[in-house]
């Protein structure tokens, strides 16, 4: 019995371990998209300012080639952390329900428990005061 809740607190650990990695890469994703909205909010600008729109002019602007560059590789980052997004939210799915089911059979084992001492009450009820008696109590 101590094994099983041993086990049950290790697979909570786990789940919450799971679930904060989740969190960690959403808000990561959430934090590179806001970077790359500036990030081309800042090249728009800059071309605007500029009036050279097309990237291949010799004149168009190094820092919106470079902020166009910085933005093009948080999207790549993006992608790659989206990836790893859908991996964690499946390991933490599995996570839950490994927990689940040792949760289940916890329970199962602690119905049985209270079945046999229930049971181990009647007989002693139905034994009546002879058999304690012949007991010795």
């Amino acid at each position: 019995m101590k094994s099983r809740e041993g086990l049950i607190r290790l697979k909570r650990f786990q789940v919450d371990e799971k679930r904060r990695q989740v969190a960690q890469i959403q808000t990561m994703i959430t934090e590179f998209e806001r970077v790359a909205r500036e990030l081309n909010d800042q090249v728009v600008a800059e071309q605007d300012r500029s009036g050279i729109h097309d990237t291949a002019h010799f004149a168009y602007p190094t820092f919106a080639k470079a902020a166009m560059q910085r933005r093009d590789n948080l999207l790549g980052s993006i992608a790659g952390l989206t990836e790893q997004l859908h991996t964690a939210e499946a390991e933490c799915a599995e996570a839950v329900s490994e927990l689940e089911k040792y949760e289940a059979i916890a329970e199962r084992d602690h119905d049985r428990h209270d079945d046999r001492a229930d049971a181990t009450v009647r007989d002693l009820g139905r034994s009546g005061p002879t058999t304690r008696a012949a007991l010795g109590r």
